[in-house]
């Protein structure tokens, strides 16, 4: 139990060093200030025996390197490209990441050897890859900020200080002028979800194909501009980026199936992961999809064990690595925080809301997937709110008609890419499954989103309204805790009596 409160300790204060620095310009002197405090805890609480000064003296000592860590990963100014600000320059570098290809535009990743990062905003059907090594000329612009509606600004500079980089260079006209620099396994990554969606389109019509691009590999690029609203104004979206929750509907599908061939539980777990692992495969090692599938595998352990605190002790630790290796992503990621407290829900919710859904059957593992969703849809529902103001008044019947067909739409669209790759158009008739599901899902989506009053508007609002909130639930959480610990102990003694 005193490893657990370390950990905690230690997890807590440096995310709290890392979301304060991420605010605000603290140094040295603050990170002083905090480590002669921790000292300070620890005289008082040895001479008082208080054995919870130590934990905060761990909190103090991991926020300072919390700030220290931040403090070391702001991204610093080119001075020479500084001062060529709105002129139009040439720049050669490494892609380091894959290209995002939009209707309008392709955005392109470049690292030029001083290490400095520039999203290069070039025409449509560049023909650029990861790892080329790519000459640019284009106006040099500072990425800004913009409104997101309703009072609401999306602080993009931090966004794509996340990937490092602090330009843009926007109407670019691009050359390749050279390949190679690219890390093989992030290659085959890609490439095979190149290989993936040219299968789909082979074997799928659009909007069929797009979505199915989305629900498997995280590609949004095919689904167009108009569906997407939809499935936005529905609370739909997660679905179509790949998110954790999405992954681990999937896995808790595919756990269904292998409860009828009577695996070991260990060997579930395992099969699940390595599923979870496949998918950031076939999305190309996107950040997202990396991130995605570490927060479904520690999902499925907790589901699979029924260990709320172990789960919950891996989601920290995995966390902490995440802000470790990139600290922007704490407070500037809306995909990172919605994956985190979307799992959070999974763990911490979903135990408790399954027993109490014995309405619903357990055949086609609908409880399961029933309790999964209300569970992360409440977690993130605040977020949520936050961040976009959309009140999406049909996402609960809307994600529960969806999601039972989410699983076997995977699965029949993986069937179909394969055999779009190995026959070609020849595939239709082996991605009829496929396509009668996504239809399906299309259907849902555009009747709930035709309906009145589909989405509403909130205006914005203050950040403490989501401390209150998840401080509510956190507190509930804790107070079911304690009150099922208190009534096993007591269910023990009578047994003893």
């Amino acid at each position: 139990m005193m490893s657990t409160h370390v950990l905690w300790a230690i997890v807590l204060g440096f995310l709290a060093g890392i979301f304060l620095r991420s605010f605000v310009p603290l140094g040295v002197s603050f990170v002083s200030l905090l480590s002669l405090s921790a000292v300070a805890v620890l005289i008082l609480s040895a001479r008082q025996r208080a054995i919870r000064g130590v934990f905060v003296a761990v909190a103090l000592l991991a926020c300072g390197a919390g700030v220290l860590r931040m403090d070391a990963a702001v991204l610093v100014s080119d001075p020479a490209l500084a001062s060529r600000v709105g002129e139009k320059v040439t720049l050669e570098g490494v892609v380091f990441n894959e290209p995002d290809a939009r209707e309008a535009s392709v955005r392109i990743p470049l690292r030029l050897e001083t290490g400095t990062g520039i999203l290069v905003v070039a025409p449509a059907h560049a023909a650029v890859r990861y790892g080329d090594h790519v000459r640019a000329e284009g106006v040099l612009r500072l990425p800004s900020g913009f409104e997101t509606g309703l009072g609401r600004e999306f602080n993009y500079p931090a966004y794509l200080a996340k990937d490092g980089i602090g330009y843009e260079l926007s109407f670019a006209g691009v050359e390749v002028v050279g390949r190679g620099g690219a890390n093989p396994l992030k290659t085959f990554a890609i490439e095979t979800k190149r290989l993936f969606l040219e299968g789909l389109g082979r074997a799928l019509p659009e909007p069929a194909a797009g979505l199915a691009g989305g629900i498997t590999a995280g590609d949004k690029r095919g689904l167009g501009a108009e569906l997407s609203d939809v499935f936005r104004t529905v609370g739909l979206t997660h679905i179509i980026v790949l998110s954790g929750y999405n992954i681990m509907i999937v896995v808790l599908g595919l756990g269904w199936l292998l409860q009828k061939l009577y695996a070991p539980r260990a060997w579930k777990v395992l099969l699940g992961i390595g599923i979870a692992v496949l998918f950031a495969l076939i999305t190309g090692l996107a950040s997202a999809s990396v991130r995605a599938a570490a927060m479904a595998s520690i999902a499925l352990v907790g589901a699979y064990t029924g260990r709320l605190y172990v789960a919950a002790r891996a989601l920290g630790a995995v966390a902490l690595a995440m802000v470790v290796w990139n600290p922007y992503v704490l407070a500037f990621d809306p995909g990172f925080q919605l994956s985190v407290i979307a799992t959070v829900g999974l763990i911490a919710f979903t135990p408790r809301i399954a027993p109490r859904l014995s309405f619903v059957t357990t055949k086609g593992n609908l409880r399961e997937i029933f309790a999964t969703t209300l569970s992360a849809q409440i977690a993130v529902l605040p977020l949520l709110l936050y961040q976009t103001g959309q009140v999406p008044l049909y996402s609960l019947p809307v994600n529960l008609l969806a999601l039972v067909a989410v699983p076997w739409a995977m699965l029949f669209s993986a069937i179909a890419a394969l055999g779009g790759i190995i026959l070609g158009p020849l595939a239709t008739f082996i991605s009829l499954p496929a396509y009668v599901l996504l239809s399906y899902l299309v259907d849902v989506a555009q009747f709930f989103s035709a309906l009145p009053y589909a989405s509403l508007a909130l205006p914005t609002f203050s950040a403490w309204w989501l401390v209150l909130l998840y401080g509510g639930m956190l507190l509930w959480v804790l107070r079911r805790e304690k009150f099922n610990g208190t009534e096993m102990r007591v269910s023990r003694a009578a047994a003893r009596g």
